[in-house]
């Protein structure tokens, strides 16, 4: 008997592309269309429309969709978030300006901070007061909070954060408050700090619920909207939101805490990325991955993403830590740049090139899409190079204006500083190739990596463009391009666990002091809510659980991870936390300190379906290379030259046949470049694989 095929969709929303995957019982088909920025359900629903036409089946046949976005980190960085403000304690007003009292330049006396989401004359107070240990010092005056709805409501607030001291303690207030509020103001979305991030330190903790405030309109609107256009069209699965943690979660857990979604899209990229590691079996990885407005690198170890509990967002800084809004959420660590292929190049104020922030995004776009856009893109440097061809762009649905994309190069670049516009377009290629990766250098050397000898696995749809430069410049030498390439964090969703973490702030020494049924009793409530979230999307699957304490030696400012045993906490098992404790404190840092009094300050409690693990990829094989489909024209910047460029078919490599660069692969999603420096062989997962040449 036949049984039904398991049909998924995934759609992961860039700020140019909206990238479309469609799953049948392990075959993919894929679609690449404009992202619309009105209205991003709309671009989706379109790309969906084309990738299950393309297959001859309908909405109603689909079990499952996953989604992720970047439109969370766009509305902020954007700034195209809801009017909020921030109700604090009395006397905690200015908490976001005050920060940590830290300067992320020590030196630079004309240093710019991030603009807080909510300014000072939308930040409010009210008399309350509760102590570290959760002891109510002062009643929440509940007139107070009356009276404040009113002063909301008549300046047009639309969101709210509620942050009291010590809330992550004693939520009382918090909840009254909120609960007031809701009453008096029911079209305002109201943001609890302890249900949000229920941690200590007020500056990260305030800064994260007024981001989730921000945002919290915009994206609940459009995933509603989204939702009631899937009932529309008869779709009756399971959707699934992709947090910044690289797990799944539902939709209405999504409207709730938005700002859990902020790197979304780039976590399903480093699953993805991490997923093709183990395939490869690749222990050093750095994931490279350039869309149409950032790019993302991401380190990744023995199959697993680095992971972090703080994420800046809008940093006023490239690359510097603290110039950022802070987000403490749970997060894959990477380190975004504006660097994409729709960027735009443009001269600063000393003459010199300079390509983003600032991106053309898919309205109006780059100049050689002819829809508006009049300024110089990275995307209209590889056109004019002969890096991509005019015609079937993104999937067959655009021709492109080479013309456009030259006249847009010499007027804004090339004309000032006396160059062709094929020589612009090769200085902003090598420049956005150059801020990659000193991003990449930073990011590595921050976390104590080397990228020499590492594996860096590129995607999205400009990443394979630029890979094969970017390993030059960072001393890698060896580039895996995985098949659907392009659309790869969409990819990579399809993969992600049913997940959700919860953490909490309980600073507990580890000594006789030690509250082991406290511990255990918080412990069983942070699994039983992290349950209810993950257990309906589970669908029966198996669990299992994580439970960390973030420790320190006491007195010192930050803390490290540290897995906990879920049950049995007695003197033997602190023993052995105190001993994994030391071991990774020495790990990161050469020494231990005997005999020192180690606290804990916040604990996690992580419940997830088992990730997927891929097998090893068999052997390459031997085979021959193809004939080129053509022969093209490429702008060598280094000769001032033309010269011809073999263009080979993808789908026509066989496993072990290998290509001498300089040549071009093409396929739908995206195009290879293999630079002179490089040969390229197909692997026996598929994998284009780029490798240094001797010498």
């Amino acid at each position: 008997m036949l049984t039904a095929p398991h049909i998924r969709l995934a759609a992961d929303i860039g700020g140019t592309f909206t990238d479309v995957v469609l799953d049948v019982d392990g075959t993919r088909s894929s679609r690449k269309v404009l992202t619309t920025p009105a209205a991003p359900e709309d671009g989706m629903l379109y790309g969906m429309e084309l990738a299950l036409q393309d297959a001859g089946l309908m909405f109603s046949d689909v079990a499952t969709i996953v989604h992720g976005t970047t439109l969370a980190t766009n509305a902020i960085i954007e700034r195209r978030g809801a009017v909020t403000a921030l109700v604090g304690t009395e006397g905690f007003r200015d908490i976001l300006d005050i920060g940590t009292e830290s300067r992320f330049s020590q030196y630079d006396l004309m240093l710019v901070k991030p603009s807080p989401l909510a300014p000072r004359e939308r930040r409010y107070s009210l008399p309350e007061r509760i102590d570290a240990t959760g002891k109510v010092q002062q009643p929440l005056d509940e007139a107070a909070v009356h009276a404040l709805a009113q002063t909301l409501a008549d300046d047009g607030i639309e969101a709210v954060a509620i942050c009291f001291l010590h809330a992550y303690r004693n939520p009382e207030h918090e909840i009254r408050a909120g609960e007031i509020l809701r009453a008096a103001l029911p079209g305002v979305s109201i943001t609890l700090s302890h249900e949000v991030c229920p941690e200590v330190r007020e500056y990260e903790r305030a800064s994260t619920a007024v981001a989730n405030a921000y945002v919290q309109p915009l994206m609940s609107g459009y995933l509603g909207r989204m939702a009631d256009q899937l009932r529309t069209r008869q779709f009756r699965g399971a959707t699934y939101l992709v947090t910044s943690g690289g797990g799944l979660t539902s939709l209405e857990t999504a409207q709730q805490y938005p700002v859990r979604l902020v790197e979304s899209g780039p976590a399903g990229g480093a699953i993805f990325a991490a997923q093709v590691a183990m395939q490869a079996e690749a222990g050093n990885v750095v994931s490279f991955d350039m869309g149409g407005t950032t790019a993302k690198i991401c380190l990744i170890e023995n199959g697993e993403p680095a992971t972090s509990r703080v994420f800046e967002v809008d940093r006023t800084a490239r690359f510097m830590k603290g110039s950022g809004l802070p987000l403490r959420i749970p997060v894959i660590e990477m380190v975004e740049i504006g660097a994409g292929g729709g960027s735009i190049a443009h001269l600063d104020s000393m003459g010199q090139i300079a390509v983003g922030p600032e991106s053309a995004s898919s309205v109006p776009g780059p100049a050689a899409y002819d829809r508006g856009g009049d300024r110089p893109t990275v995307t209209d440097s590889d056109v004019v190079l002969g890096l991509i061809s005019p015609e079937g762009f993104a999937n067959g649905t655009m021709t492109l204006r080479p013309d456009l994309s030259r006249a847009a190069l010499s007027r804004d670049v090339g004309d000032a500083l006396g160059l062709t516009p094929e020589h612009a377009a090769h200085a902003i290629y090598e420049m956005v190739c150059e801020n990659m990766a000193s991003a990449a250098r930073m990011h590595a050397a921050e976390c104590g990596v080397a990228l020499d000898g590492a594996t860096m696995i590129a995607f999205g749809g400009a990443a394979p463009l630029h890979a094969a430069r970017l390993a030059e410049k960072t001393q890698v030498t060896r580039i895996l391009i995985p098949a659907n390439a392009g659309v790869g964090s969409a990819v990579g969703f399809l993969t992600a666990p049913v997940a959700y973490e919860i953490t909490r702030s309980r600073p507990m020494r580890l000594d006789e002091t030690f509250d082991a049924p406290a511990l255990t009793e918080m412990f069983a409530e942070m699994r039983a809510q992290a349950r209810a979230l993950v257990e309906p999307g589970a669908q029966g699957a198996p669990l299992f659980e994580r439970i960390v304490g973030y420790m320190r030696y006491q007195g010192q400012g930050h803390e490290i991870a540290v897995e906990m045993p879920a049950e049995g906490l007695d003197a033997e098992a602190l023993r052995a936390v105190r001993a994994a404790f030391e071991t990774e404190y020495e790990r990161q840092f050469a020494r231990a300190l005997p005999n020192a009094g180690i606290e804990a300050i916040t604990w996690s409690v992580l419940v997830s379906t088992h990730p997927s693990r891929p097998d090893p990829a068999g052997p390459a094989g031997t085979g021959t290379a193809p004939e080129p489909v053509e022969t093209r024209k490429f702008y060598d910047g280094r000769s001032k030259s033309f010269v011809d460029l073999p263009a080979y078919d993808r789908t026509a490599l066989s496993a072990g046949g290998t290509i001498s660069g300089p040549a071009v692969i093409t396929e739908i999603e995206t195009t290879t470049f293999v630079s002179s420096a490089f040969t390229a062989h197909v692997d026996g997962a598929g994998c284009i694989v780029l490798e240094k040449k001797e010498g």
